[in-house]
């Protein structure tokens, strides 16, 4: 996957190999030989020995350094814009809850609940009120939508069964599964309350599926100016729910809120200007434009590759006769390269995504972060690229390629005794353990697990209300403990460090490991020797295809005329 330069810095092998049979080759083939040979020996060069080389300059080595602290600080300008868009949503979130929700309590969502008919008509009484005082109680730069004239009304819906006869009783029900929804509209007043504003209200309790309460409230960001970007306008939808799907006399009560971004209509904002954001947008344009060089010359270099791989192993058939395996034809697939391609792809839309969001085009900031995050981590995982020509630093590289499809096939089989557990855990577990509600969640604890995380609360939250389920939980976590840490991490470990050992051994002996190195390991011309000056202007490579096109239709040729 990386660049080898100490590919060809090997010893030559005692038995000649077959291009080197005097027998097959003439002086011209040989003189053809030694041409691919160099400029295959060249293409394995790092950026100082191509210097030394043909002098050519490391253009794509100084662009990438340039890349990467360019696409850093877009980076972190954009995190720090987004960490401001998310704190402003959060502590939003934080206030709608205490305004709305009465007698709330700080991290108390999940046991927010209500347990009595009044209780709910209360909940609500009191939501209609807040809101109707909401700009004499606030201390947030919160407002009503407004379209044209009038106010957005609060709007509160019921879902419920259309017809249903529950006798608990005498265990008898008849149940209507279609649900209906009822709606009634709130605009703000100065003194509001539900009796008032709603006076047929009536709530079906046995019929009742959940309560929704909806209203849109306004606000601007004004925490930007400190840092010089224009604010932006939010639209709040608060959507406050009453949930009794379970029927099971506790109605839970939820609170979010959807978050609309746009560009304020009329702004004025003293001793600033659109200066910053011209620049901010020219420094994207900039960004793009690298990434889009970058991209075209390592586009470039990945087609260079795969002809010269073309040519080898079009050489290799014809005049050796003998196939060249597939992992010699990767070496000419530059792995490197094509992370930077997959990180300036990313860069390019992310940047383009960050543009549509500073003209209020878009304002999905997520995705935006997204791309900018795995570009910015592709175009600093690169740099390792650049490490791997000191043959210490090498050896990470060249064991972690190695390994990798040893890796992959022993997690498959370890996932899939992962995925048994888990579902094992979900169905048997998930009643008495709120760490195995939910798969995902089973998935989080047993990863925890395996890192010994967290281990001995769930072994504690483990609830005794059943001895059978209570003793499987011991045998479960004790055997999936034992597995996987003592057992299959083990051995995950020894596969990594036999394929160092074995990279180290080839390091050492020098010997070729491949017939492509073996191949290369002939020519002995040093980087600057300028032997490969000499050739740089030549199209000695289509020369190589073209001879062993010929020498393939002659052989075809012969042998028709033998038959």
């Amino acid at each position: 996957m990386e660049d080898r330069s100490d590919l060809y810095d090997v010893d030559t092998t005692n038995a000649p190999p077959p291009w080197e049979d005097p027998q097959h080759l003439c002086l011209e083939d040989q003189d053809d030989v030694e041409c691919l040979r160099r400029k295959i020996k060249y293409y394995f060069m790092n950026p100082c020995e191509k210097y030394h080389a043909r002098g050519r300059k490391p253009w794509k080595l100084i662009l990438q350094i340039i890349k990467i602290a360019i696409i850093t600080i877009q980076l972190v300008s954009f995190g720090l814009s987004n960490q401001m868009v998310v704190t402003f949503k959060e502590e939003n979130l934080m206030t709608f809850k205490h305004l709305f929700l009465k007698d709330y309590a700080d991290g108390g969502m999940d046991s927010y609940a209500v347990y009595r008919q009044a209780d709910v008509y209360d909940h609500i009484d009191y939501i209609i009120k807040q809101y109707g005082h909401l700009l004499n109680i606030t201390v947030g730069n919160h407002a009503y939508e407004k379209k044209g004239d009038f106010y957005t009304p609060l709007s509160v819906c019921q879902d419920f069964y259309r017809n249903g006869t529950i006798y608990p009783g005498n265990d008898t029900f008849e149940i209507d599964a279609h649900v209906e929804t009822e709606c009634f509209e709130v605009y703000p007043m100065y003194n509001p309350s539900l009796q008032e504003t709603l006076p047929h209200f009536e709530l079906h309790f046995k019929r009742l599926l959940s309560v929704k309460v909806t209203f849109v409230l306004k606000a601007i960001n004004l925490q930007t100016v400190r840092h010089r970007e224009l604010p932006d306008c939010y639209d709040f939808t608060v959507i406050i729910t009453f949930n009794n799907q379970v029927h099971s006399g506790r109605i839970k009560v939820d609170l979010e809120n959807d978050v609309d971004i746009n560009e304020c209509r009329d702004w004025k904002v003293a001793g600033a200007s659109a200066r910053n954001i011209y620049l901010t947008v020219l420094f994207d344009c900039l960004i793009i434009l690298t990434c889009i060089t970058s991209l075209a010359l390592c586009t470039r270099s990945v087609i260079n590759g795969i002809q010269l791989q073309f040519a080898y192993t079009l050489y290799s058939q014809n005049r050796c006769g003998q196939k060249v395996p597939w992992s010699d034809r990767l070496e000419f697939v530059n792995g490197w390269y094509i992370l930077i391609i997959a990180s300036d792809t990313l860069t390019i839309v992310g940047s383009i995504l960050k543009l549509q969001i500073q003209s209020k085009v878009l304002t999905n900031y997520d995705l935006c972060s997204i791309f900018l995050g795995i570009g910015t981590m592709f175009v600093w995982t690169g740099v390792i690229r650049y490490m791997g020509y000191f043959r210490k630093y090498n050896i990470l590289i060249l064991t972690l390629r190695a390994a990798f499809p040893n890796v992959i096939r022993f997690i498959c089989c370890a996932g899939i005794i992962y995925l048994s557990y888990c579902f094992c855990g979900w169905v048997v577990l998930g009643p008495y353990h709120e760490k195995f509600r939910t798969l995902n969640t089973v998935s989080e604890c047993l990863f925890s697990l395996i890192n010994g995380d967290d281990m001995y609360p769930t072994f504690k939250n483990m609830k005794q209300k059943s001895s059978l389920v209570w003793v499987f939980s011991r045998v479960y976590l004790y055997s999936f403990v034992s597995l996987f840490i003592y057992m299959i991490l083990s051995l995950f470990i020894t596969i990594i460090t036999d394929t160092y050992d074995t990279i180290k051994q080839q390091q050492l002996s020098g010997i070729p490991t491949s017939e492509l190195q073996t191949f290369m390991s002939v020519c002995q011309d040093l980087p600057n020797s300028g032997m490969y000056r000499l050739e740089e202007n030549s199209c000695f490579l289509n020369c190589c295809v073209t001879r062993c096109r010929k020498h393939q239709e002659t052989h075809q040729e012969r042998l028709t005329s033998e038959a």
